[in-house]
């Protein structure tokens, strides 16, 4: 295939693409670029630009589509972790962003809610802090010392931890500390909620909501900051220079951004549901399963499709469902649960919810019906 087309396919390599049932996930390769996206980098690729002038111009171009102060593109949402980090502890000071991940001298602790911590601290650790864990507002005023860098809030969490994003923002003013939130796959909307609340610095993934780039990430808040930001990655010969956002990712991201404010994600949600409808309508009449729509939290928002039966009812289990619709043809991608299955629909194209409902009713069998 790839001589017929000229150029490599998965196909032409032997991979198998996959029906994406579970969301935006990195490892299944987060989302499908937006047509628009695809148009943006192509141009993007055929030109040459200056990489400092082009963040300016796009920083600016996002700032005014956004409604913020500034905008910056970098490599993903865990580069903008990063990259923030190090602006916080050596700001834009070269001899100090020389020396890290040795930050010995400098202001070198991050603060953050127990209930906050994930795998993603590493993009922040990597600059050389150290992480402090706490639980209440006076535990975070307490921890506050000459050594402090910023304080870190974690999205999705933001309804497990004690202090508000607001309250953060609060306290760290008082000490002139900046709070950065990590929001990787949450909708970036306009006005946006972090913002709202004040805090210094908010990060999205490029390749996730925005189905943009998989390989960008997108930060905004105040331009003093992110400007320090850019400084510490590429092009520059800072800690994150190894995290490059080429000129096709940065125009790739802002035709994403513009469409963001553009798209129809009222008739996005009525064709999730949509969907989802199908695909239950599949299975409804199967012996003992029960099936349920969920709301989602703060990531990957969309309506989620629950598909539970008793034990053995059916003559298979969640795992080998899930396992047969990995092998099979076409090959389609659900996380299993105890009793069943979720289908996520964020991240299907047109079409594909009836190839999965169709597949679901092979594999879960026709003896079943009730």
């Amino acid at each position: 295939m790839s001589q017929e087309v000229g150029f490599p396919t998965y196909e032409s390599i032997d991979m198998r693409p996959l029906i994406n049932c579970r969301g935006t996930f990195t490892i299944i390769s987060g989302s499908v670029i937006l047509p628009e996206v695809r148009q943006a980098m192509a141009a993007a690729s055929r030109r040459y630009v200056h990489l400092d002038e082009l963040a300016e111009a796009v920083g600016k171009r996002i700032a005014e589509v956004m409604q913020c102060e500034w905008g910056l593109v970098v490599n993903g949402c865990a580069a903008a972790l990063c990259q923030l980090t190090a602006a916080c502890v050596a700001g834009s000071d070269p001899e100090r962003m020389a020396r890290l991940p040795d930050a010995a001298g400098m202001k070198n602790e991050v603060l953050v809610q127990a209930s906050h911590r994930h795998v993603y601290d590493h993009a922040v650790r990597m600059v050389g802090v150290n992480i402090i864990d706490v639980g209440t507002a006076a535990e975070l005023e307490s921890a506050i010392s000459e050594r402090t860098a910023m304080f870190l809030f974690f999205g999705d969490a933001g309804d497990r931890g004690e202090i508000p994003a607001a309250e953060m923002v609060r306290i760290g003013r008082d000490h002139a500390i900046p709070t950065i939130v990590d929001a990787a796959a949450e909708r970036p909307d306009v006005p946006n909620r972090y913002l709202a609340d004040g805090v210094d610095a908010v990060c999205y993934s490029g390749g996730k909501c925005l189905r943009g780039p998989q390989a960008s990430g997108l930060i905004l808040g105040k331009k003093s900051l992110l400007k320090a930001a850019f400084l510490n990655g590429a092009p520059h010969h800072a800690l994150a220079r190894p995290m490059k956002a080429g000129k096709e990712e940065v125009m790739g991201l802002l035709a994403a951004v513009e469409q963001w404010v553009k798209r129809d994600h009222e008739a996005e949600w009525k064709e999730w549901e949509r969907r989802l409808t199908v695909i239950e309508q599949a299975v409804f009449d199967l012996a003992t399963v029960t099936t349920a729509v969920g709301q989602p939290g703060r990531s990957n928002v969309a309506p989620n499709l629950s598909i539970s039966w008793e034990g053995e009812a059916l003559g298979i289990t969640p795992a080998e469902v899930q396992q047969a619709l990995s092998s099979g043809e076409p090959r389609i991608e659900v996380p299993a649960h105890g009793g069943g299955f979720s289908v996520n629909p964020y991240m299907m194209e047109d079409g594909e919810a009836e190839i999965v409902a169709s597949r679901l009713r092979q594999v879960m069998g026709e003896e079943g019906v009730r």
